[in-house]
């Protein structure tokens, strides 16, 4: 008779379902189920684990480790699996007490009494209803006396790698890594550990390191072959890598040509592997490459509340004539729905790694645009070329020449110009995150001499962009930027309206709509500044695997003077708050703001929902 029905299941806790069948004939048709049931959940593993002493903090770090502590929940093992778990945690329990400094602990897992390492694993049981992992830590041991030889010049152990301090076998690998690095970076590529001898003296709790090193040849690098998935021709490969053949063997040099060829972003993966065997003083080195798909298309959203919905796509060939080439499709469309007029845009831009040397790329693009902005409209034209140096150490340098060509209508009327531009850009970019910055700093120096060919003056355009974010705890960051600009030459009357400077918006002064602050004329119309002056904070809040909340201050200048020094123009200010949700390749924004203070109307509110943050 099955009239009450306890099943329990669970791997950690024990629940206990009662199901009520009062009906005999209910229970005949329904017990070979319920008792099916209650067979396959019984499978379900009762686990326990347990220190002596207690210590919380290395309990974490044992269940953590253990296979068996983390077998799947929602399935049941087999007898097998379980065992297998079992006599596979010995080893990897061991490393993590071995890890603390305890030499000489005892680990015991019983598998329904029975000690896992003693059941041969052909004669594994059917089932396993409980575990029980026991485990005495012993005593810790200290360092006592640690060498390392023979020691290349300028080798750096680590600090815990020294007499009297935990004797953790992490730091002993650390030891020998730190070692052999140093004789692979002065060009002995094969160097290893060939000997260790480690002694534990029980009565004193001491542990004796003596690591041995054969540092092996010195070595210079040897030819790059390519191979892989790739449609990239070899040499291009070559060149873009810029592999020093024939110079001596350097892990930083063989790191950055891999780097170089990742960034190209043509393929899926690049790697650069060190052959197994010297061709005598040369060490060949292969490069693995699998491309990615040669076409591509994407998209993106923004909203504003006063500026409306901005759409914009793309679409890009990254291997355009076989050398890693790049070709890039860009539309936009922004302002639908918003107070003032639709902008549209549409950009073509052409790009060739290695031009000259492996650090120079090539850039091409032209753009063509219709702007009707709040203050200003025009149809402009831009044709730039130029080359990119992509130095190590995250610095980037551009410089070319271009041509802008715009029929424009401000407060001052209409103007058609052509200006001859020599633009040159330099960035700083130690992020973590270029979209989810949570530490290190940013900078861009932008630096435009144009010459005027008709319809306006010579002048020169300067703007800065410094970030920097800092993280307190795991959950905090503090994030800042600042901005200024500046434009010499022209009269304001006179300065292209594209070179002028506007704020407001998510770019600048959240709270207001987007570049609707500049400079009041006599006749109390607003034009673009010549000088500009931003700075923005936000305190980011993790409170979640996903979820964070976002609070901002803005603050914002425009001048007519030259450069910015409050003489002519009025702050503004914004604050706010926000919300983002992490996708895995770059979060959600959504930002509300109000006005602080202002020349202009403070009692309304923006909303901005865009990809990645603020800044």
């Amino acid at each position: 008779m099955c009239g009450l029905v306890g099943l329990r299941f669970s791997k950690h806790l024990n629940h206990f379902w009662q199901i009520e069948l009062p009906l005999r004939s209910a229970i005949r048709s329904l017990c070979a189920f319920v008792l099916a049931s209650a067979a396959s959940s019984a499978l379900a593993l009762d686990l326990s684990v347990v220190v002596n002493p207690a210590d919380p903090e290395l309990s974490e770090g044992l269940v953590g480790a253990s296979l068996l502590a983390n077998l799947p929940e929602e399935a049941d093992q087999t007898g097998q699996e379980i065992l297998a778990a079992a006599q596979a945690d010995y080893g990897r329990l061991i490393s993590v007490l071995y890890d603390a400094g305890y030499i000489g602990p005892q680990v015991s897992i019983l598998l329904d009494g029975r000690e896992a390492a003693s059941i041969p694993s052909v004669r594994a049981p059917a089932q396993v209803r409980s575990a029980r992992i026991l485990v005495q830590p012993g005593q810790t041991f200290q360092f006592g006396n640690t060498t390392v030889a023979p020691r290349a010049a300028g080798t750096v152990l680590p600090g815990e790698f020294a007499t009297g301090a935990l004797a953790r076998t992490s730091v002993i690998r650390d030891a020998a890594n730190a070692a052999r690095d140093a004789w692979r970076d002065l060009g002995h590529a094969k160097a290893e550990v060939t000997a260790q001898k480690i002694t534990a003296r029980h009565n004193t709790r001491v542990l004796d390191v003596a690591l041995g090193l054969d540092p092996g040849p010195k070595l210079r690098f040897g030819d790059l072959a390519v191979s892989g998935e790739t449609s990239v021709r070899p040499d291009r490969i070559r060149a873009i890598a810029g592999l020093p053949v024939g110079e001596t063997f350097s892990p930083a040099a063989l790191r950055l040509s891999q780097n170089r060829l990742q960034r190209t972003g043509t393929f899926q993966s690049a790697a650069l592997i060190e052959a197994d065997e010297p061709n005598g003083d040369q060490l060949p080195i292969s490069a693995q490459v699998t491309d990615r798909l040669p076409r591509s298309f994407g998209f993106g959203a923004e909203i504003s509340t006063e500026d409306g919905l901005t759409l914009s796509g793309h679409w890009q060939h990254r291997n355009l004539l076989g050398g890693a080439e790049r070709l890039r499709f860009d539309a936009e469309v922004s302002g639908i729905g918003g107070s003032d007029g639709i902008d549209v845009g549409l950009e073509l831009r052409f790009d060739k790694p290695a031009v000259r040397g492996p650090d120079v790329d090539y850039y091409a693009f032209g753009k063509i645009d219709r702007l009707d902005e709040r203050h200003f409209a025009a149809n402009r034209l831009v044709l730039e070329t130029g080359l990119i140096n992509k130095k190590p150490r995250a610095y980037t340098y551009s410089y070319g020449v271009g041509l802008v060509y715009a029929e424009a209508t401000d407060a001052f009327g209409d103007r058609d110009y052509l200006l001859f531009t020599l633009p040159a850009t330099a960035t700083y970019d130690k992020r973590d995150d270029p979209l989810d910055s949570r530490s290190g700093s940013y900078a861009e120096l932008s630096i435009t001499p144009f010459l005027a060919i008709d319809g306006a003056d010579d002048g020169l355009r300067t703007t800065l962009d410094i970030r920097h974010f800092r993280p307190v705890g795991d959950r905090v960051t503090l994030a800042f930027r600042g901005q200024v600009g500046s434009l010499v030459g022209p009269a304001l009357s006179e300065v292209p309206v594209d070179f002028a400077f506007y704020s407001g918006g998510g770019g600048t002064v959240r709270g207001f709509p987007y570049q609707s602050m500049g400079v009041t004329t006599g006749g109390g119309d607003i034009v673009g500044g010549r000088s500009f002056l931003n700075l923005s904070s936000e305190l980011r809040v993790k409170t979640g695997d996903r979820l964070s909340v976002v609070g901002f201050v803005d603050a914002g200048y425009i001048g007519s003077e030259t450069f910015p020094d409050g003489s002519s123009g009025d702050w503004h200010t914004g604050a706010g708050f926000g919300v983002r949700y992490d996708t895995g390749v770059g979060p959600i924004r959504v930002d509300v703001a109000k006005p602080l203070s202002g020349p202009s109307d403070t009692s309304g509110f923006e909303v901005y929902i865009g990809i990645g943050q603020a800044f």
